[in-house]
C-alpha cells in the first residue's frame, strides 16, 4: 500500500437517495417475476450497496453471491477471469440482476454475463453502483446505474484498497501522497 490520503467524493445522503431510486426502478421491472428473479451480489465490493439496496426493495426475492475477478500484474489484466458462481440449476430459468460495486473495463463483466447465459439464465441485467465509462475495453450493458464517475481510485461504501476503508458509509478517492498509483496491486476487480 502506497502513503495515501483519502478524499471525500460522495456523501453517505446521496448514496441513499440514488439506492433508493434504483430499488424502486428494478422493483418496476420485476414485479410479478419475484419467483423466478436471482440477485446475484459480486462480492467482496457489492456486499455493503447489495444489503442497502435489497432493504430497500419491496419484492422478495431469491440472493445469491459470487465472486469475479481478473487477475494480472500491476494494473494490467492477464485476460484470464476467474469466476466463481452458484450452481446452473441456481440459475437456469431465472431473471438475473448482477449486483456490482463499480464498471472499470468491462471485461470481467462481460464474462459473468455470458457464464450466466451459457448456464442458461432467462436473462442477464446489471445492476452497478458506479459505472467509469473512460475505462471501458468491453461494450457490456448496464441496466441500472447508480453513478457515472471519473477514472479515479474509490474506497468506501463496501469497495476497499488492500482490505482497508470499507466500512465507510460514504465514497471517498484516494490520493497518493508522493505521486504513486493505488491501482497497482496484484488482483484486480472490474
Amino acid at each position: 500500500m502506497i502513503p495515501h490520503t483519502i478524499k471525500p467524493y460522495l456523501s453517505k445522503e446521496k448514496i441513499t437517495k440514488r439506492v433508493e431510486q434504483m430499488a424502486g426502478e428494478l422493483a418496476s421491472a420485476y414485479i410479478g417475476l419475484e419467483d423466478k428473479t436471482l440477485f446475484l451480489v459480486v462480492l467482496k465490493g457489492a456486499f455493503v450497496f447489495a444489503a442497502d439496496l435489497l432493504r430497500s426493495f419491496p419484492l422478495n426475492v431469491r440472493v445469491e453471491f459470487c465472486r469475479a475477478a481478473s487477475y494480472g500484474t500491476g494494473m494490467e489484466s492477464s485476460g484470464e477471469v476467474r469466476l466463481d458462481l452458484p450452481p446452473e440449476e441456481v440459475i437456469a430459468g431465472r431473471y438475473c440482476v448482477i449486483v456490482e460495486d463499480i464498471i472499470d473495463t468491462g471485461l470481467t463483466l462481460d464474462a459473468l454475463i455470458n457464464e450466466l447465459l451459457r448456464m442458461r439464465a432467462r436473462k442477464v441485467e446489471v445492476c452497478a453502483l458506479l459505472s467509469k465509462p473512460s475505462r471501458r475495453k468491453v461494450d457490456v450493458p448496464l441496466n441500472y446505474i447508480g453513478f457515472e464517475v471519473p477514472d479515479l481510485f474509490f474506497v468506501g461504501y463496501g469497495i476497499d484498497y488492500a482490505e482497508r476503508y470499507r466500512n465507510l458509509d460514504h465514497l471517498a478517492v484516494v490520493v497518493p501522497r508522493d505521486g504513486g498509483d493505488p491501482e497497482k496491486r496484484d488482483a484486480k476487480e472490474d
